[in-house]
């Protein structure tokens, strides 16, 4: 089974963002339960321009999996997105200081793409890792929202399987200043959780 885990990397406002660390991580990653996943990571520069030149090249190596992470620096637990809305913000630029045309991103289409993993059960795993979770209908309208957009548009039959999580802020030391922690979680906590959402995944995939 094919798997595609993707991050970003920095973007105005967050010059550090874990989401590609975390993607990174999670393809080294050895455990039984991996053993039979074949995963690729790849993380996006923040900008519209990367998404739409790298993603359908990520796509026609025909993954079975696309776990998508990003960041949502104002959340303190992982948000697992149910759907992606057809909007984008011109107010906020990328990486690239490029802002969005339209207020959409595809015309005549519907307002909102759902996703069809199991976000309950994928909820439930997470919380296994004593990791703080909530299922999300608003994956926002920066660059997250419009590569679940994409990714979710070019989903055949379900085909690949396709989810977006948003995770917080994290701390790379066991003993953060107190400020950090209040709104971050260690990052071993993170690839963990994102482990048992990848377990989770594939095992949704395979029925």
């Amino acid at each position: 089974m094919r798997v595609l885990i993707t991050g970003f990397g920095p973007f105005p406002r967050a010059p550090f963002n874990p989401s590609g660390l975390l993607a990174n991580a999670l393809a080294r990653r050895r455990r039984p339960a991996l053993a039979g996943l074949e995963r690729n990571a790849h993380v996006f520069a923040t900008e519209y321009a990367c998404v739409d030149r790298d993603l359908p090249l990520l796509l026609a190596q025909r993954p079975d999996i696309v776990l998508m992470f990003g960041l949502a620096g104002r959340t303190r637990e992982l948000r697992i997105e149910t759907r992606a809305r057809n909007a984008m913000a011109p107010l906020w630029p990328d990486a690239a200081n490029q802002r969005a045309r339209h207020c959409t991103i595809e015309f005549s289409a519907p307002a909102a793409r759902r996703g069809r993993a199991p976000f309950a059960r994928l909820a439930a795993a997470v919380r296994g890792c004593a990791v703080p979770v909530r299922v999300s209908r608003d994956a926002g309208t920066y660059l997250c929202n419009y590569a679940y957009w994409r990714a979710l548009s070019a989903a055949s039959g379900g085909h690949p399987l396709v989810l977006f999580v948003h995770i917080p802020l994290v701390h790379m030391t066991a003993r953060p200043r107190r400020r950090v922690r209040l709104r971050s979680l260690p990052l071993q906590q993170i690839i963990s959780a994102g482990e048992n959402l990848l377990i989770a995944l594939a095992a949704a995939a395979k029925r």
